[in-house]
């Protein structure tokens, strides 16, 4: 199980704005597949040995991931600076291993088992 699309939309235009301000929460820049039109979203982010992973608590058939997987990467906002991220790769993890142990707690709930890997596009300094 994974959050309701319904939600999605909720989210979309209720909290969106507040969400990506949040520490856990960065944002993602990417382009529409077929409308080539940019889009910003929030997204529970964490950073990993060659980038970051994202929870995708929508499930990997989320426009957002679609778009980011067809682009073949995106730009993430983090602390305020645009981060170009390269080699997107949707990974099932059960055990969700690539986050902290208290996050598997609270990813536990809407049961998100899929997660965006997304490598550095160069290595940070």
């Amino acid at each position: 199980m994974v959050l309701p699309r319904w939600l999605a939309r909720v989210n979309r235009v209720a909290t969106n704005r507040v969400l990506g301000r949040l520490p856990v929460f960065a944002t993602v820049r990417h382009v529409g597949r077929r409308s080539g039109r940019r889009y910003q979203t929030p997204i529970a982010v964490f950073r990993a040995d060659r980038g970051y992973v994202a929870a995708l608590t929508y499930g990997p058939g989320a426009d957002w991931v679609r778009n980011v997987l067809a682009a073949g990467g995106c730009e993430l906002r983090v602390r305020g600076e645009w981060v170009p991220l390269v080699r997107p790769m949707v990974v099932h993890d059960p055990e969700r291993r690539a986050v902290p142990p208290v996050v598997r707690l609270f990813l536990a709930v809407p049961g998100a088992v899929d997660f965006l890997h997304l490598d550095l596009a160069q290595p940070e300094r």
